[in-house]
Order: C-alpha cells, then structure tokens, then sequence
C-alpha cells in the first residue's frame, strides 16, 4: 500500500477521534478532574456553543464505546479506580466491563457455522440467540451440546482486526513522535512499549491462543482450591470461536449478593492477593485482564467462595530474572531496605550506573515510607505509582516494557481489593507469601529442586569427566609424538602445579556431585 494512503487513513482517524472527543465533550471531562483557576476558564471555552445535557460519566462511556476496541479496553481499566475517578464516571465506566452493544445474533450464528463448519443444530442441542455478556472482543451465548455438557461460546466480533490495526498503526506513529519530541522519549521506550501492546490485543484475536492461556492456567492453579478455570473443548475451538466449560457463579462487583450468601469477603480479599502473587511469582504467568467483568464467585456447594476466572485473551508473562528482581524489591520494600531497592535498580540496569545509591534511596523512601502501616482505604497505589514515576524521570530510571502488563494488573487487583475490603493492608497479607516463595528459591528447598531439574544434565556429564580432562592435558600444540614429549618434559615444573590444580578440581567436583545426588536421595521426603 502506497504510503500516501496509508498516511491519508491514520489522518482519517485522527479526525474520527477528534470529532468524536468533542462531539461527547469528553475534552471537557478531562479537564474538569482540575480545580486551578485558568483550567475552569479553559473548560468555559471549549465547551462554548455545545450542548453537553448528558451526564459526564454517560459521555465518556459513549464516546469510548464509539472509539473502539482500544478505547473501551481504557475505559476497563479506568473504571476500577475509584479513588483516582469521581464515583459517577466510575459507575458508567463498570459497564463498558460486559454490556457493550452486541452484535446481531443472526451474524453470530453465522460466523459460528462457518468456524466450525457445520450447522448449529447439528453441534449444539440448544442454543441461546440471545448473548449473555458482551464485551469490546467478542460476545459470549450458552448452549447445551449434543452430549448435554453445558457450554459457552465465545465469538469475535466481525471486522476487529482491521480496526485495531488502524488504531495501532496511530499509536504506532504517536509513540515515534514522542521519542523524538519528548526529552523523556528514549527513557519512557514509547515504540515498545506500544509493540507489546500489539501483541497482546493481536493474541487476543485468536482464540485458540485464548483457549491454549486458559487450559495452562487451570493446570497452574490445580491443587491450590482458590479458583475455577473453565475447561476448554478443543475439537470446537477455532480463531473465531471458542467453546468451553460454562462456569456458573455471581460477578465480583455484586458484593451485597455475594456476602448475603454467607462468602467470607475478607478471606475472598485476601486470596485475590494470594493469587496474583502465586501467579506472578511462583508461575511467571498470570492472568492481565482481571478487571471485575472477568472475575466472578462460585456459590455451588462443592466450590463454594472460589473465584472464577474468565476471559484469557490477555496474559502476561515473566521470565525468571525478572521474577527474581521482582520478588527481591517487594521484599525489600516490605522490609523497608530501601538501600537494597536502589541497588536492585543499578544491578538490573534499569537506573545508569553512576547513580548515585544514597541519593536514590532516599528518593525512594520519600515515596513508600508513608504508605506502610495504612489500611487498603487509606493508600493509592496509582498515586505511589506517579509519584515513583516522577522519581524514575529525575534519576532516569528506563520503562521495562515487558512489565507494563504486571502494572496495570497490580492497578487491577487494588481496585478489587479496595471493592471488597477496605480494611485489607496490601502489605501484610503479601508479605508471608513473598517471603516463603523467596525461602523456597534460595533455601534448601530451592536447592534441592535445582538439584534434581540438572541431575539428568550431570549424570551424563560425568562419565566424560575423565577423557574430557585427559583431552585438556593434552592440548599443547605440539607438531610431533617427539616433540610433544619434549615439550612436555621441559615444561613439566612449570605446568605441574596447573596440572595438580585442575585434577584436584575435578576430584572435587566429581565428589560434591556424588554428595548433592545422595542428599538429594536424602532430603527428598522433607521437601517432596
């Protein structure tokens, strides 16, 4: 495509968004979170000559809902931050979580017989035009399948990919404005982190991949009886349609429902907790879209007060280095070792090496330390978050793209917790958890598990140990049998002490793996 064009569509959409943004005064909306002065005479202006009847949390649902998928998918997030958003905008927002206007039913029946190509009738016993959840991806209905499994099918909504990729390719185009405009652009990684934004709503359109997130986090989360995972029935699953377990509870912000059936909402608030940090920490694969339309409570006898987690378009992922800087900060932060958080900084290379540590450590404390020993209610971390924020500009602390996913999560489960438990400290209730995982890595249990996971490596390893170093002691360079024995001859006062070093090395080696093997045998009963 000739980039005229191209350019002249990004254009195109950039006066859809402006026109849109002041069509619903969603400008006005903005500004009127501010209280100076010159902000409210600014708001007078914009909004001189429109009529903007409609109450502004309606406003900036419509205007979100007409932008797209991108936008709506904003307005999600947005809407759990009640302390950061006036409660009327939050209560509209909450509905742009599962109540965005669905497609028609005949269109979803069509795009399922052909995904599955085979008529509903002949896959489904019942089916429900009617869709129960609706939300800015796809739309869900229940059905009943010819062997009587109750079911839900999931349905992408028709032409989604090319929306998002007009919106992305804007986005893409803005974030290489702002590394070239802003002074904080290198630091900020504005282009990656709009890529890895791509990736993850680009994976959200293929719902095989959805299905395939799903059946890893109910293996994750077998045995830990805290939450439920849909089963996935895979010969039904396609890019476009996804057929799974149909899970029945009550959604998460219905809290008067959920504590009038006798649920524990503090040890409900607790255990979210719980599992966001095992998902994070122990897995390194957790579930990035828990906004409360995702999250619901099972009230079935058998599961009773167990989350239910849908909706696994979304997942983030950590490798191990970064699970290890993570879980060090949090523990230093819960100790208040703020000397140990500006050290992790500089060993990850997140903050330039000539940082000074003192002077980032007491950046550091000015932020976090008032924040301990406060209930839930009484802390944002949306406020520490700017606040750290303005801190890692003044030390030009470089944006890890891979863990803005893990922010917006973290955003996620306060303004859950906050819904469910005021009272809930963070702190506390996190703290147990880190600490035992951290003694698990670098305890004897850690070592025992690192033991066996290399035990195969080693085992075949060791019987080459010998003609390895046979090898090695050989290795002189030298053109003949002759002059080999010569060299090695004359050399050899000078290449005894090396020699003698190596070998004994090798004994030493050869005997602690024989002794991790046998206390491996011996210690396994304690640790499993």
């Amino acid at each position: 495509m000739p980039i005229g064009v191209a350019g002249m569509r990004q254009f195109g959409r950039l006066v859809f968004i402006v026109v849109t943004v002041l069509r619903f005064g969603l400008d006005e909306v903005a500004l009127s979170v501010f209280r100076q002065p010159w902000v409210r005479l600014l708001v007078r202006l914009v909004t001189l000559g429109r009529r903007l009847d409609a109450p502004r949390g309606e406003r900036l649902r419509l205007g979100l809902e007409r932008l797209g998928p991108i936008f709506v998918k904003f307005g999600q997030v947005l809407s759990t931050r009640r302390d950061l958003i006036p409660l009327d905008v939050a209560d509209e927002l909450a509905r742009l979580q599962d109540r965005v206007p669905p497609f028609p039913a005949l269109q979803a029946r069509a795009q399922i017989e052909k995904a599955l190509a085979q008529p509903i009738a002949v896959v489904f016993s019942s089916f429900d035009a009617e869709p129960v959840a609706s939300a800015s991806i796809a739309q869900v209905h229940f059905g009943v399948l010819q062997d009587g499994r109750e079911v839900a099918v999931k349905v992408l909504r028709p032409g989604m990919l090319k929306v998002i990729d007009q919106d992305l390719k804007l986005l893409h185009t803005l974030a290489r404005w702002v590394e070239r405009l802003s002074a904080d652009g290198k630091r900020l990684k504005p282009r990656e982190v709009v890529a890895e934004f791509d990736g993850y709503l680009h994976d959200e359109l293929d719902l095989v991949r959805e299905a395939a997130n799903a059946t890893q986090l109910r293996r994750n989360m077998q045995g830990l009886d805290l939450v439920l995972v849909p089963e996935m029935v895979w010969e039904l699953c396609t890019p476009t349609v996804m057929v799974m377990q149909r899970m029945k509870g009550v959604p998460i912000s219905q809290i008067e429902r959920i504590r009038a059936a006798g649920v524990d909402i503090k040890k409900l608030a607790r255990d979210g907790v719980t599992l966001f940090f095992t998902q994070v920490f122990r897995d390194g694969f957790f579930h990035a879209d828990m906004h409360p339309g995702n999250i619901q409570v099972s009230l079935d006898p058998a599961t009773f007060g167990r989350y239910i987690a849908l909706d696994f378009g979304i997942i983030g992922t950590l490798t191990e280095t970064d699970k290890e800087y993570l879980a060090y900060n949090f523990i230093a932060f819960f100790r208040r070792d703020y000397k140990r958080v500006a050290e992790l900084h500089i060993e990850s290379g997140w903050v330039p090496p000539n940082t000074r540590i003192d002077a980032l450590e007491g950046a550091i404390r000015a932020v976090c330390e008032p924040q301990f020993d406060r209930p839930l209610k009484d802390i944002s971390l949306g406020q520490v978050l700017m606040r750290l924020f303005q801190t890692s500009r003044r030390f030009n602390v470089e944006i890890q793209p891979q863990l803005v996913l893990l922010q917006k999560t973290l955003l996620n489960i306060e303004g859950l917790g906050r819904q469910l438990d005021p009272e809930l400290d963070l702190w506390v209730t996190a703290k147990p958890f880190l600490e035992r995982w951290m003694n698990e890595q670098v305890g004897w249990r850690g070592l025992v598990e690192r033991l066996k996971n290399e035990a195969p490596r080693y085992v075949q390893l060791l019987p080459e140990l010998p003609r390895l170093l046979h090898q090695a002691l050989r290795q002189q360079g030298r053109p003949s049998e002759s002059a080999a024995v010569l060299a090695l001859l004359s050399e050899q006062h000078r290449n005894g002490r090396r020699r003698w070093a190596v070998l004994w090395a090798a004994v030493w080696a050869t005997a602690g793996f024989a002794t991790a093997l046998v206390a491996t045998r011996l210690l396994q009963p304690w640790f499993g």
